[in-house]
């Protein structure tokens, strides 16, 4: 995977912390990409290479984790970066992690009903989900690039994270209501799981706007 190089962060002195950091945001980030791979191959019923892609995409959640400690571990020394600009490091890092998480633990529920019949018509509005929380996470990092050189588009990109965040939210309101139609085709214990599964989708959509709430503060300060 390439280093990404964030403009907000190249102004600041080249440290450990901050090319990890770097690292860490691009791998949260990876984790949405891997996620709709996974969903979109089991929607076209390619079980074994959705599963590789849950594989993999579970080997970089734990990059992610790893690499926040990391970071945390060098922002602690003193003299690394200005108070303020070590807080906002460690609030983007957090925020991402957490963000990656979510993905994580849909990717889990996504692993747990691979192997089963699911309706054609759930799958494919999830797929619409992914898709969306792909486009929030790439407004994202967008946003987060731009937040020296041009906090003004910075602030652009944050409010499109938003307006992609509600096409998430109204999909997630689609599919749920889909679970009364295709009750029949599953058990209970199977829409159980796929509840779980747009739940953490809707929260690691929800978890982008927030960064990118974030994004709008940092770039107001410019």
């Amino acid at each position: 995977m390439e280093k990404r190089s964030y403009s907000w962060f190249e102004r600041k002195r080249k440290t450990e912390a901050l090319n990890l950091a770097q690292i860490q945001i691009a791998k949260a980030l990876e984790t949405t990409d891997l996620l709709h791979k996974a969903v979109h191959l089991c929607l076209e019923g390619k079980r074994e290479e959705a599963m590789q892609s849950i594989e993999d995409l579970f080997k970089t959640e734990e990059d992610v984790d790893n690499l926040r400690r990391e970071t945390f571990r060098e922002l602690s020394k003193s003299g690394i970066l200005p108070s303020e600009s070590r807080e906002d490091l460690m609030h983007l890092v957090k925020r991402l992690d957490t963000l990656a998480d979510h993905v994580k633990d849909a990717a889990r529920c996504l692993k747990m009903i691979g192997d089963l019949s699911i309706p054609n018509e759930l799958m494919e509005k999830t797929s619409l989900m992914t898709s969306a929380l792909v486009k929030c996470a790439t407004s994202l990092r967008e946003s987060i690039k731009k937040i020296v050189e041009d906090p003004a588009e910075a602030i652009l990109k944050a409010k499109e994270v938003e307006r992609i965040e509600h096409e998430v939210d109204q999909n997630y309101l689609y599919v749920k209501s889909l679970f009364v139609k295709c009750s029949q085709q599953m058990n209970v214990g199977v829409i159980v799981i796929f509840d779980d599964l747009i739940e953490f989708i809707e929260q690691a959509a929800d978890m982008c706007a927030d960064t990118a709430d974030y994004i709008v503060i940092l770039g107001s300060r410019e």
